[in-house]
């Protein structure tokens, strides 16, 4: 999964800097910058339904957020000194709507349109298999 969620990121970076000079113009409003930006979000969460995310894969998910978000809102000025918003900023702008919680969204969504499925339908018998017998304690001799 770490390499298939590392591929997603760079595909999505590909689509970010293929953007960028709509991304960083200063013609745009915000909004439509996050309108491109989630037009840029599914090129990463491709088959995010099937994906078990580890803590390191959610932390690079969320470094690839940050790192768009920062460019499309840009700094902040306060008291004509210039610096780079926080993540705490960046959580409050987007309003807890970050990459991961949508994945996680879409799994129990996969969920739910799995178990409406007709009970013959293979995805279907995969989530009801029951393996049969136990396995063996310790590790296979080799």
């Amino acid at each position: 999964m770490n390499i298939e969620i590392a591929e997603r990121i760079a595909k999505g970076n590909k689509a970010y800097y293929a953007n960028a000079k709509l991304i960083k113009s200063k013609f745009l409003k915000k909004n439509t910058n996050m309108k491109i930006y989630k037009m840029i979000r599914p090129v990463v969460t491709y088959s995010s339904e099937t994906w078990t995310l580890t803590a390191k894969d959610e932390n690079n998910l969320h470094i690839f957020e940050r790192q768009i978000l920062r460019k499309i809102f840009g700094p902040v000025s306060i008291n004509n000194v210039w610096r780079i918003r926080n993540n705490m900023e960046i959580e409050k702008l987007i309003e807890g709507a970050d990459k991961v919680r949508f994945i996680k969204a879409q799994r129990i969504k996969w969920l739910g349109h799995i178990q409406r499925m007709d009970q013959a339908r293979p995805t279907r018998k995969l989530l009801d298999w029951k393996p049969m017998g136990i396995r063996p304690v310790g590790r296979p001799r080799q």
